[in-house]
């Protein structure tokens, strides 16, 4: 029996190696045992189907194994075609069709118990008109899918194809899906493209870029309809509109994930740009948004000459255990004096500098404002609020308009001991560390900070949006000591300050001398920020970093065991 597998699987390869598409469909095809029971031919209604001369078993057929009387195995009795048909349908049946099949796999199996001899490769090639080959490791579309001469979609996603030969792609073909691979060009795929191609999906593919911008044009796709270019790297926006004009059939487009929609703008501008456009990034454009973006494109240069501007916005700080202890800290004018600050961190992709003259072009511009709220929480109370506001570009000759949209992302983040007791902060490369003012201990500390973060390198702002941000609270203890002054240092007159035996008395001075500062990580969480790239226009976050256990406080040494200068 193994030996017959091995031979059905070289046969499936034949005509195509490893990897290959169409290898992929008759892997699943076996999968469907179109020759086995309750499907094909065999002890339970070989009645109705008289033997006939030996022939070669189809590419899909499994190896069928050969019942022996020592193995004490009797034949079932015949069953009638439609208690068969109840074993595929049944929902609990060991024969229903796997979670991953789709309809046209059910109808191929019940032919197979109602006629299977009609079973063959030329019907297979003719019955299917959609192919669903998802995550099947597939890396090249081969010769093979021509054989399929009525198959209008053809899904490949998540796989990992790089090149398209298009001169492979069935021309029937309606839709083509291939989101979720490794393509890096559509030279190859725009050299024989299928003519009567609907829609084309080349989201999640992060090697496209503007340099591709040539081939999306009427004269390749002159019936598209649909087109998925979401999470790219395309930055060009006026570029690409350019193009896509030219396709006059194209009414749904998703660019979301891709730097240059990021800019200020971007939406209405599409939207303007694109006049019978209905959908843009999976949202209906209705008749109002279209009237409010009206001649919005007529002036491109603005667009150029505006940035990207988030505003960072943290708020209070609650939960954070009091760090004085039960023990009564060291009295006397030679004691310590001990201050504990708090702050909160968080990362962001770096700053440009704009000049003042621009952004006082953004005052006479109609805005639409994206907000992000950040929450943490430290012992089941908000921590902070961050607010990130990207500034959109509104129509030129519309009077001063504000647009909010607001939404509700949230997440929670437990805190480790491993982050509880670090003593290092750690950030990712991405961008800069940002750091509240430092705040004494209250239950409630309101850390009053806001910051805008501007930026024209939208590829920079993608990445650290698909990278999210981390979010600390630190706590910094700093240890002061009085600054004891020799006789000869003393400011006082001479003969006040004698003591027994006519010396000096050492004073301690107003000044004091400060150990470097100890910092502690009281909790630490990522923040994810990719719905940004998705076009949510708020996200609002909870960090639960749990219940902080507090070290025990130890009694500072005195000015004596001190030794300073080491």
């Amino acid at each position: 029996q193994q030996n017959s597998q091995g031979s059905f699987r070289e046969g499936c390869s034949a005509m195509a190696g490893p990897g290959a598409a169409s290898a992929a469909f008759w892997e699943h095809l076996r999968r469907l045992c179109l020759d086995q029971f309750p499907c094909g031919i065999g002890s339970w209604n070989k009645s109705r189907f008289p033997p006939r001369k030996a022939t070669v078993s189809p590419r899909w057929a499994l190896p069928k194994a050969r019942a022996s009387p020592r193995d004490g195995f009797l034949p079932p009795e015949e069953e009638s075609v439609e208690s068969l048909t109840d074993y595929l349908r049944s929902l609990g049946s060991p024969w229903a069709l796997p979670a991953d099949c789709s309809p046209e796999d059910q109808q191929l199996r019940e032919l197979a118990v109602q006629a299977p001899r009609d079973i063959q490769d030329s019907l297979i090639f003719s019955y299917f008109k959609s192919l669903r080959i998802v995550n099947k490791n597939v890396i090249e579309i081969d010769a093979d899918l021509l054989k399929f001469p009525n198959l209008e979609e053809l899904i490949l996603s998540a796989n990992h194809i790089s090149k398209i030969n298009s001169s492979n792609l069935p021309p029937t073909l309606k839709v083509l899906e291939l989101c979720g691979n490794e393509v890096d060009g559509l030279k190859d795929l725009c050299a024989h493209p299928p003519p009567e191609l609907q829609h084309l999906g080349l989201g999640h593919n992060c090697q496209l870029g503007s340099s591709e911008e040539q081939y999306l044009t009427d004269t390749y796709w002159p019936k598209l309809v649909s087109l998925d270019l979401s999470y790219n790297n395309f930055t060009n926006l006026l570029s690409l509109l350019l193009k896509l004009l030219t396709m006059k059939k194209l009414r749904v487009l998703v660019l979301q994930g891709n730097p240059l929609a990021l800019l200020p703008g971007y939406r209405g501008f599409v939207i303007d740009s694109l006049p019978k456009l209905c959908t843009l990034d999976d949202v209906i454009i209705t008749p109002d948004e279209r009237h409010d973006f009206l001649e919005l494109s007529s002036n491109p240069g603005e667009l150029l000459k505006c940035y990207t501007k988030m505003v960072v916005v943290i708020g209070k700080v609650r939960g954070v255990p009091n760090p004085i202890g039960s023990e009564e800290p060291e009295t006397g004018p030679e004691a310590p004096i001990i201050t504990y600050n708090y702050y909160v961190t968080y990362e962001f992709a770096k700053d440009e500098k704009i000049e003042e003259e621009e952004t006082d072009k953004v005052d006479i511009l109609e805005m639409e404002l994206y907000t992000v709220c950040f929450h943490a929480t430290v012992r089941e109370e908000s921590i902070a609020l961050l607010v990130f506001c990207p500034w959109y570009l509104p129509a030129p000759p519309a009077p001063q308009r504000w647009h909010m949209r607001e939404c509700d992302l949230t997440f929670e983040v437990s805190c480790s001991e491993d982050v509880l007791s670090s003593k290092a902060l750690r950030f990712s490369p991405l961008g800069n560390v940002y750091s509240t003012p430092r705040k004494p201990w209250a239950e409630v500390i309101d850390c009053d900070h806001t910051k805008e973060h501007v930026t024209r390198d939208m590829v920079a702002l993608k990445a650290y949006l698909l990278a999210g941000t981390t979010v600390t609270v630190v706590e910094e203890k700093v240890v002061s000591w009085p600054v004891v002054l020799t006789p000869n240092e003393s400011p006082t007159k001479k003969g006040k300050d004698k003591g027994k035996g006519g010396k000096k008395k050492k004073s301690p001075s107003p000044e004091l001398r400060s150990d470097p500062p100890i910092v502690k990580v009281l909790g630490s969480g990522h923040v994810n920020l990719e719905s940004l790239l998705a076009g949510e226009p708020l996200v609002e976050t909870v960090c639960d970093f749990g219940i902080l256990i507090t070290e025990s406080t130890s009694k500072p040494p005195s000015p004596k065991e001190k030794v300073f200068g080491n």
